[in-house]
Protein backbone atom coordinates (compact mmCIF):
# COMPACT_ATOMS: atom_id res chain seq x y z
CA UNK A 1 0.00 0.00 0.00
CA UNK A 2 2.93 2.14 0.68
CA UNK A 3 4.57 1.70 -2.70
CA UNK A 4 0.96 3.21 -4.58
CA UNK A 5 0.68 5.80 -2.35
CA UNK A 6 4.42 6.82 -3.02
CA UNK A 7 3.65 6.57 -6.76
CA UNK A 8 0.71 8.28 -6.64
CA UNK A 9 2.02 12.05 -6.99
CA UNK A 10 4.40 10.51 -10.14
CA UNK A 11 0.82 9.09 -11.69
CA UNK A 12 -0.50 12.35 -10.92
CA UNK A 13 1.74 14.21 -12.84
CA UNK A 14 2.18 12.11 -15.79
CA UNK A 15 -1.53 12.40 -16.43
CA UNK A 16 -1.10 16.74 -15.94
CA UNK A 17 1.45 16.78 -18.47
CA UNK A 18 -0.32 14.66 -20.93
CA UNK A 19 -3.52 16.85 -20.52
CA UNK A 20 -1.48 20.13 -20.65
CA UNK A 21 1.36 20.05 -22.82
CA UNK A 22 1.21 16.71 -25.46
CA UNK A 23 -2.59 16.07 -26.04
CA UNK A 24 -2.99 20.10 -27.10
CA UNK A 25 0.15 19.60 -28.98
CA UNK A 26 -1.23 17.06 -31.03
CA UNK A 27 -4.24 18.13 -31.32
CA UNK A 28 -2.12 21.44 -33.02
CA UNK A 29 0.05 19.25 -35.00
CA UNK A 30 -3.43 17.62 -36.36
CA UNK A 31 -5.05 20.95 -37.63
CA UNK A 32 -1.91 22.41 -39.05
CA UNK A 33 -1.34 19.09 -41.21
CA UNK A 34 -4.97 18.98 -42.10
CA UNK A 35 -4.83 22.83 -43.06
CA UNK A 36 -1.81 22.16 -45.05
CA UNK A 37 -3.56 18.90 -47.19
CA UNK A 38 -6.48 21.39 -48.46
CA UNK A 39 -4.28 24.15 -49.82
CA UNK A 40 -5.90 24.92 -53.10
CA UNK A 41 -4.96 26.67 -56.03
CA UNK A 42 -5.84 31.09 -55.02
CA UNK A 43 -5.62 30.59 -51.38
CA UNK A 44 -3.38 33.72 -50.11
CA UNK A 45 -1.15 31.87 -47.62
CA UNK A 46 1.70 33.18 -45.05
CA UNK A 47 5.24 31.04 -44.85
CA UNK A 48 6.90 30.17 -41.22
CA UNK A 49 9.07 32.85 -42.64
CA UNK A 50 6.85 35.36 -42.82
CA UNK A 51 6.42 35.53 -46.58
CA UNK A 52 3.04 36.41 -48.08
CA UNK A 53 1.65 35.26 -51.12
CA UNK A 54 -0.77 32.86 -52.93
CA UNK A 55 -0.87 29.89 -54.01
CA UNK A 56 0.13 29.00 -57.71
CA UNK A 57 0.31 25.28 -57.98
CA UNK A 58 0.74 22.34 -55.90
CA UNK A 59 2.24 19.03 -56.07
CA UNK A 60 2.34 16.61 -53.28
CA UNK A 61 5.29 17.97 -51.59
CA UNK A 62 5.99 21.48 -53.01
CA UNK A 63 3.53 24.51 -53.47
CA UNK A 64 4.47 27.04 -55.85
CA UNK A 65 4.10 30.92 -54.34
CA UNK A 66 2.86 33.71 -56.73
CA UNK A 67 4.73 36.99 -54.67
CA UNK A 68 3.18 40.14 -54.69
CA UNK A 69 5.86 41.38 -57.61
CA UNK A 70 4.52 38.54 -59.85
CA UNK A 71 7.97 36.35 -58.99
CA UNK A 72 7.14 31.79 -58.24
CA UNK A 73 9.06 30.55 -55.13
CA UNK A 74 8.53 26.78 -54.63
CA UNK A 75 8.31 25.49 -50.59
CA UNK A 76 7.65 22.51 -49.53
CA UNK A 77 4.12 22.42 -48.40
CA UNK A 78 5.16 22.27 -44.62
CA UNK A 79 6.63 25.76 -44.94
CA UNK A 80 2.89 26.95 -44.64
CA UNK A 81 1.92 28.21 -41.60
CA UNK A 82 -1.23 29.59 -42.07
CA UNK A 83 -4.11 30.53 -44.85
CA UNK A 84 -5.10 33.95 -44.89
CA UNK A 85 -7.71 33.71 -47.43
CA UNK A 86 -9.09 30.70 -48.68
CA UNK A 87 -10.75 29.96 -52.53
CA UNK A 88 -13.38 28.01 -50.61
CA UNK A 89 -14.68 30.32 -48.79
CA UNK A 90 -14.90 32.90 -51.38
CA UNK A 91 -17.03 30.95 -53.72
CA UNK A 92 -19.36 30.21 -50.56
CA UNK A 93 -19.89 34.21 -49.75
Amino acid sequence: MTNLTSLLPILLMFVLFYFLLIRPNQKRQKSVQQMQNNLTKGDKIVTIGGLHGTVDAIDERQIVIKCGDGSRLTYDRSAIREVVESVATQHAE
